[in-house]
């Protein structure tokens, strides 16, 4: 018989843990090396104590907010090319409840994310416990049954043997390319302390291959039968290039055909912005150039993308009638979207094994003079972007649809005379090179798209699959883990930094050097602007006192520096351009987190540029803003492909 050790559920947990890698093209990673948690009664004197006892290499990480915690793991295993991870665990009921909406963010993603919520007592004996849920309809129902639809695998280990089939399939799902998003392993919280004789063979070392399978050469020849006759096709670089690290790959691929490429949110940054086949972000949040190209195109080629709303423009953005579409995607489901031929596999490798059939027919693009003049268009107005200043009370923003009020009043109130996107621009400028940022929800991801540039693999960190305002703070502690040497800096919108800012305390309690820039509105200004251009007045979106029914006061100012001078950081307030650069050049001397209260005239953002984003318009109002903002819906939704 084999050896065995007498240990609890928690201690077998974390000993599997620390004895966790990953191998990719033959270079082995541990795949675990830190924990992340908060105590409450449901992990205290369970995990706790494994945790406490004997962690072994793994390093005991203390959290804020759960939701925050598990952010900043998720934004750490996407910066570590989902290679490493930082398991989650939080109490019963509230705290664990708290980790749903960063479960969803994981699997929309496809970023491995391990949760361990606490859960009421398997025996059930001292039920209700504090914080437990009671349904009358089933006793088995608890708080953790609410990961089941976030979750691309989800467990209840009732007793502690169960603990290894659960691991054992949590890493197989952690570790598939295809298949890899959030995975739950709920913890009754007496299971956790309760031993077994777990056998030694499973706490040996566990090297999980994360391989490259290639398209069959069936799918491939299908590829090449639609590829070879297009004359202005257009790829779309997704966050499946990023992963499988194929960039250059791609990058060659373009250069040998002559096939320009777009990019959505994830694919960002995956190739090179100089790259001259690089045409920037693509769709609702693209570029001119992108665009313009891509309502022309009568082949798209889109590598590892799910090809969203936002990347499609809501399908409205492939304006020729001819288009048709190919896929590589190592998700069979993914690679069905807009139903398209196919070729199921690993980026990197199909890419090249598609660059050998179509050597062997000479395929070359039919392009002329339409990438370089589209790049040219979008360079000019990149520079126009980046000199719009405040000209006093004449100034027009960028934006058109908005209350009279808000300009000047934002002006006078605050004395801000940035512009979103001369402050973008100046950001480019200042910081180095090699530095990452970090963003999320709201327009800042919309400008930064089209504005960004970075010839760093990975230098540009968005989460907008989910579009989760509030990532952005622990997201910034996630990729500075991730890349301890170099500069991380973080664009947040005001909105969102209220809505979730805990990890800053974790950030100040680890010494790590961020910088946090919060780009002050006084609003949710992304979607001021979608209310607006629809007909709706500005309802509930900027920050204004009441009037008892609705708040359409006063403008409310607010002064983060001092909520980062209470934590300990390093703060500036940012009222002109000059003052944001003098700030950004005095930040790279600093050695403690810095944080930049940037004060952003409103409306000040990018706008349109050639897309459509379809939303459920009121077809029927009282207004007549609303009914003219219907008919030009229904006219958009007509000209989209229907699925």
């Amino acid at each position: 018989m084999s050896k065995t050790t007498k240990m609890t559920t928690a201690q077998a947990i974390v000993k599997f843990l620390d004895n966790q890698y990953v191998s990719m093209d033959g270079a082995e990673t541990k795949f675990v090396e830190s924990f992340f948690t908060i105590f409450g009664h449901g992990i205290a004197v369970g995990l706790g104590e494994a945790l406490d006892t004997d962690p072994g290499s793994l390093k005991v990480l203390q959290g804020r907010n759960e939701q925050g915690m598990c952010h900043t793991a998720i934004a750490y295993a996407k910066q570590n090319n989902r290679r490493k991870i930082i398991p989650c665990a939080s109490s019963v009921g509230p705290g664990a409840a708290n980790m749903v909406t960063a479960c969803a963010t994981a699997t929309v993603n496809n970023i491995p994310l391990l949760v361990f919520p606490a859960d009421t007592f398997a025996s059930r004996q001292p039920d209700p416990v504090l914080q437990q849920l009671e349904q009358s309809n089933s006793l088995a129902t608890t708080t953790n049954d609410a990961f089941k639809p976030v979750c691309k695998y989800w467990d209840r280990v009732s007793r502690p043997e169960m603990v290894m089939t659960a691991l054992i399939n949590a890493m197989r799902v952690l570790t598939d390319p295809a298949e890899t998003g959030a995975c739950c392993i709920s913890l009754p919280q007496d299971v956790e302390g309760e031993a077994f004789d777990f056998p030694d063979y499973f706490f040996k070392k566990r090297v999980h291959r994360i391989t490259r399978p290639v398209a069959v050469p069936e799918e491939l020849d299908d590829l090449v039968s639609i590829i070879k006759d297009a004359k202005k096709p257009l790829i779309i670089v997704g966050g499946g290039v990023r992963y499988s690290e194929a960039g250059e790959t791609v990058e060659k691929f373009c250069a040998e055909f002559k096939i320009p490429f777009g990019e959505s949110q994830g694919g960002k940054s995956a190739c090179k912005s100089s790259d001259p086949y690089c045409l920037g972000g693509i769709g609702v949040t693209g570029t001119y150039a992108s665009n313009v190209i891509a309502r022309d195109a009568d082949v798209v080629i889109a590598i590892g993308s799910r090809l969203s709303d936002f990347t499609t423009s809501s399908k409205h953005l492939f304006q020729n009638p001819d288009v048709q579409f190919v896929t590589i995607n190592n998700c069979r489901y993914h690679a069905y979207k807009m139903d398209a031929v196919k070729a199921v596999g690993d980026a990197k490798v199909t890419v090249e094994a598609l660059s050998e059939k179509l050597r062997y027919i000479n395929y070359q693009s039919a392009y002329t003079n339409e990438i370089v003049d589209a790049k040219a268009k979008w360079d000019a107005e990149m520079k126009h972007l980046g000199s719009i200043e405040y000209t006093g009370d004449d100034f027009e923003p960028m934006i058109k649809a908005r209350d009279p009020r808000t300009v000047p009043e934002f002006v006078k109130l605050t004395d801000g005379k940035i512009t979103q996107t001369a402050a973008l621009y100046a950001i480019r400028e200042v910081i180095d090179e090699n530095a990452t940022l970090i963003t999320a929800g709201g327009s800042l991801p919309s400008c930064l798209q089209r504005m960004w540039t970075t010839d760093k693999r990975g230098g540009y960190h968005a989460e907008y699959g989910y579009s989760c305002m509030g990532y952005e703070v622990a997201a910034t502690l996630g990729v500075k883990f991730a890349e301890p040497e170099d500069e991380v800096y973080t664009v947040v919108g005001d909105s969102s930094f209220q809505m979730l800012h805990s990890e800053i305390m974790t950030i100040m309690q680890e010494r790590q050097k961020v910088n946090i820039l919060i780009f002050d509105n006084c609003g949710f200004g992304c979607i001021n602007n979608l209310e607006m251009t629809h007909g709706i007045g500005s309802l509930a979106t900027e920050f204004r006192y009441t009037d008892g029914k609705k708040p359409c006061g006063d403008l409310i100012p607010v002064d983060y520096a001092k909520i980062g001078d209470g934590y300990g950081l390093k703060t500036y307030t940012c009222k002109t351009i000059a003052e944001l650069k003098a700030a950004l050049e005095d930040a790279k001397k600093q050695e403690i987190a810095c944080l930049f209260d940037l004060k952003v005239i409103p409306k000040t953002m990018t706008d349109g540029y050639e897309s459509w984003w379809n939303v459920g318009q009121a077809q029927v109002s009282g207004k007549e803003s609303v009914v003219e903002a219907w008919e030009e819906v229904k006219k958009a939704r007509e000209e989209a492909r229907v699925y």
